[in-house]
C-alpha cells in the first residue's frame, strides 16, 4: 500500500512517514500542495494525509485538485480547533480528519480503517460486473439502479436509460436525434425540445450546478456529451 504525506512542518512529516514504513506502507512525502500534486501527477496513492494549514497550496484546495480525478481516501490533519474547517472538509471530500497534537497510534488506525474501507468497496465493485462508474457518477445495470457520490438517486425510465448510453460511451458526442433513437428508440416522433428538457431534468438530479454542468457538457450546435475533466471510464 502506498501513502502519500503531505505535512509542511518536517519533524512531523518525517515522524508520520517513519511511523507509516513501520506498519509496511510505501510512503512518499511532499513539504506543500504543490510538490504533492506533481508527485501524484507521476504516481498513484492508496490514501493521502494532508495538512491543512500549508503555504502555496492549502491542505483544502489540495484536496479539491485530488477529488478532480480520484477518490482515494484522504485523512486531514488540522491544528484548528474550529469544527467548521471539519465539516468544510468533509464536504468537499476528505474521508477523515486527526486534530493536532495527535496520537500517532490513532493516526495508524485512522489509515488501516481508511484502506480497509477503501479495500472493501473496491472489492465489491470488483464483484459486480455490471456496475459502470464516472467519476462520482455510478450505474448498477442489475438494479437499474444510479448514484451519485454513493447516493441512490431517483430517475424516470427515459432519464436512467439516457445516463446510461452517456455513461456507456464517455466522451463522445451525440447529437440530440442521435440520443433520440438510442433512449426512445423511435425517430419517428423525434423532437428536439423532448431530449433538451431530458436533459435539464437528469443535471438537476447529478449536478451539483446544473447551470454549470461538470459531466453533461453541451456541445453548441451539435449535442451533449459526457465529459468531466480529469476523469476516466471505470467498469
Amino acid at each position: 500500500m502506498k501513502v502519500l504525506v503531505v505535512e509542511d512542518e518536517a519533524d512531523i512529516r518525517n515522524l508520520i512517514k517513519i511511523a507509516l514504513e513501520s506498519e509496511g506502507y510505501l510512503v512518499n512525502t511532499a513539504v506543500d500542495g504543490i510538490e504533492a500534486l506533481k508527485i501524484l501527477k507521476e504516481q498513484d496513492f492508496d490514501l493521502a494525509v494532508l495538512d491543512v494549514m500549508m503555504p502555496r497550496l492549502d491542505g483544502f484546495n489540495l484536496l479539491r485538485k485530488i477529488r478532480e480525478g480520484s477518490t482515494i481516501p484522504v485523512i486531514f490533519l488540522t491544528a484548528r480547533a474550529d469544527d467548521m474547517d471539519k465539516v468544510l472538509g468533509l464536504e468537499m471530500g476528505a474521508d477523515d480528519y486527526v486534530s493536532k497534537p495527535f496520537s500517532m497510534n490513532e493516526l495508524l488506525a485512522r489509515v488501516k480503517a481508511q484502506l480497509r474501507r477503501n479495500h472493501d468497496y473496491l472489492a465489491s465493485k470488483d464483484d459486480d460486473n455490471n456496475l459502470l462508474q464516472y467519476g462520482d457518477l455510478a450505474i448498477n445495470a442489475d438494479s437499474c439502479c444510479a448514484y451519485v457520490k454513493n447516493e441512490q438517486i431517483e430517475l424516470n425510465a427515459k432519464e436512467y436509460k439516457l445516463l446510461l448510453h452517456l455513461m456507456e460511451n464517455p466522451e463522445r458526442v451525440f447529437t440530440k436525434k442521435q440520443l433520440y433513437n438510442a433512449v426512445w428508440d423511435d425517430d419517428y416522433y423525434y423532437d428536439d425540445n423532448t431530449i433538451m428538457v431530458h436533459i435539464s431534468h437528469l443535471r438537476n438530479k447529478i449536478e451539483i450546478d446544473p447551470q454549470d454542468p461538470e459531466y453533461i457538457k453541451t456541445i453548441r450546435g451539435i449535442g451533449y456529451k459526457l465529459h468531466k475533466t480529469g476523469v476516466h471510464n471505470e467498469r
